[in-house]
């Protein structure tokens, strides 16, 4: 878990970083350089190969950019991250609130007299470059193409990833690869198109069975595919990563050198499929006229769990749910002002492990007390890992990558007696999670008509918080996985197999933070007894199965119905996880979820 990352800069390296960027860049005759977040294949998380963002800045947020100027150099975070950029940069660079603040906005205001902007066309996709361009259309700012100046002066940057794929069994995907190409070959011909291009790496992986690890806590492996009309795919992956994998791929999966992907494309017969907001512009700019936009074919079959991949999901939250009491039982056992946040982490860790189909955990461990736990994805580090002491709070969030499933978990923990304050605030985050988890809603609304459930009993005491409510999680895949979102900004409607987490929070900078997540899978929602349902409804199945901390909960802010749904829920926890669990975590688990 606790690796030295050379990818990351100190605050004190970034400036001669910065200063060795802004050479290259005269050198271009550029006065500006975007350096994103971001790989050529557009996926959320990045190999220590590219990830130029941290490197640079020492943010290591997982959504940002940095516009290096000549005497200016902004750092674009959202609201996840306000709190962390402050503690990660040096002065050189400054903390630019995005999307309240837009890049072609403070380009304009940055560069009044105009400028020379390169970016790398890899690294940004076609619906970026063509929102900035038609903004700053009419200014003297000029959006130029360049070769990534960051790789030139990174001197010691890592080499791109060569891990092994394995086959992922058709037990837990639930569909063969042939079966999955066929059935969207059909829909690119109904849709009138020859072929699709496919970036992203999850979906190669759903699409052709297969797993990898050239992206850390993440089962993917970098490569490029195309999927034809007919069925066939042209997957271009180097061949050291295949191994006894290129055997079990059916005859209509060609294996090509990846460098020759950019010919390939060239050559394809139009219309070809790609999906503006993840294909890179460079790929947008090979394809030319014969590119029309469109989803990619694999995103919205991939977010539809099937049976098998829903059981497995299933199947994992209770072994993952087993480990979680282990580790909450022995939390309580220790004393306050002795455990750091590490030895939590570790403790946990090591509880997960024993299971062996665990494969890697599923994001690096937030382990976060006191004011840590108001940052919202705060990674503890040597440097920063704190005591636990008493009378504060511990938000603890993790995940495991199982072969049959992605869990991703978080619980708040009284550590000794909480404030009122914390209290009441973690009561209002529970029956936000609780309004969620009951709601039923009728088929067809998406994530932004219904996450302001889940917001309500905080906005009603003034406040809020600055995540999503809640992401899409894959099967044995990303832990967040699009389309589907419980967000403000999210149109894809829910639909039954989709899983996502509900996990409503609150933030104190300074003081404390609260998160309490589940994850949960869209079904049809059964009939209600004596009464015809004008309309199809859709509701829950919880799959998360861990105590919530009782100590926190001001049982006099629960309505009658909420402190029924808790007793419910706490009921089928204890039914579900005591036989999985040691004769003193049952103990412990009896009286975590007795009644309120």
């Amino acid at each position: 878990m606790f690796q030295s990352f050379e990818v990351t800069a100190r605050p004190e390296q970034g400036p001669p970083r910065l200063a060795r960027l802004r050479e290259e860049m005269k050198a271009e005759g550029l006065d500006g350089f975007l350096v994103p977040r971001a790989d050529a294949h557009q996926g959320e998380y990045v190999a220590d190969h590219d990830a130029r963002l941290s490197w640079l800045t020492g943010f290591t947020g997982s959504a940002g950019f940095c516009a290096a100027l000549r005497d200016a150099a902004g750092v674009f975070v959202d609201g996840r991250y306000r709190t962390q950029v402050k503690a990660q940069v040096a002065r050189d660079f400054t903390p630019v609130p995005w999307p309240d603040v837009r890049l072609p906005e403070w380009l304009i205001e940055q560069l009044p007299d105009g400028g020379r902007v390169g970016f790398d066309p890899w690294l940004h996709t076609a619906a970026e470059i063509e929102r900035w361009s038609q903004v700053l259309d009419g200014t003297r700012i000029v959006m130029v193409q360049s070769d990534n100046l960051v790789d030139r002066v990174w001197t010691e940057q890592p080499a791109p990833p060569l891990q092994p794929v394995k086959a992922h069994p058709l037990e837990f995907a639930g569909e063969t690869a042939t079966k999955k190409c066929a059935r969207l070959a059909e829909a690119l011909r109904k849709a009138g198109h020859r072929a699709a291009v496919i970036t992203l790496p999850d979906s190669i992986m759903w699409l052709l069975n297969i797993r990898g690890s050239d992206i850390a806590r993440n089962p993917v492996a970098h490569g490029f595919a195309v999927l034809h009309d007919d069925g066939r795919v042209d997957l271009f992956m180097e061949a050291a990563k295949l191994g006894a994998v290129r055997d079990l791929l059916d005859d209509t999966v060609t294996i090509c050198p990846p460098d020759g992907f950019l010919t390939a494309l060239a050559a394809l017969n139009a219309p070809v499929r790609i999906e503006k907001s993840t294909v890179p512009q460079k790929l947008a700019d090979v394809l030319g006229a014969a590119a029309v936009y469109g989803d990619d074919p694999c995103v919205l079959p991939k977010a539809r769990k099937n049976r098998a991949e829903i059981e497995g999901s299933a199947a994992a939250h209770l072994r993952d749910g087993a480990a979680m009491v282990e580790l909450l039982a022995w939390l309580d056992e220790q004393s306050s002002g002795r455990l750091t946040e590490i030895a939590v982490v570790k403790q946990l860790e090591e509880n997960r492990r024993k299971d062996k189909a665990l494969q890697d955990i599923s994001f690096d461990t937030i382990s976060g007390t006191g004011p840590n736990g108001a940052i919202m994805h705060y990674r503890v580090s040597e440097e920063t890992d704190s005591v636990l002491q008493d009378g504060q709070l511990l938000v603890l969030d993790s995940g495991g990558q199982y072969l049959d499933g992605t869990t991703d978990i978080t619980r708040t923990i009284a550590i000794g007696s909480p404030g009122s304050d914390e209290c009441a605030a973690f009561t209002r985050v529970l029956q936000g999670m609780i309004a969620i988890s009951r709601l039923r809603w009728p088929k067809g609304l998406a994530g932004r008509d219904i996450e302001a459930i889940g917001r309500m009993p905080l906005w009603l005491a003034g406040q809020d918080f600055n995540h999503g409510l809640g992401h899409g999680v894959g099967a044995y895949l990303s832990v967040h996985e699009g389309p589907q979102r419980l967000s403000r900004m999210s149109a894809v409607p829910l639909e039954a197999g989709m899983i996502l987490s509900n996990e409503p929070g609150y933030y104190r900078e300074g003081a404390f933070g609260i998160r309490i997540e589940n994850l949960l899978v869209v079904q049809p929602a059964p009939a209600l007894p004596g009464g015809d349902a004008e309309r199809e409804m859709q509701c829950w199945q919880t799959l998360t199965y861990v105590p919530i901390d009782r100590r926190l909960i001001v049982t006099e802010m629960l309505s009658q119905d909420e402190r029924a749904w808790l007793n419910a829920y706490h009921a089928e926890v204890r039914e579900k996880i005591a036989p999985r669990v040691g004769k003193s975590a049952r103990m412990w688990l009896d009286a975590a979820t007795a009644p309120l």
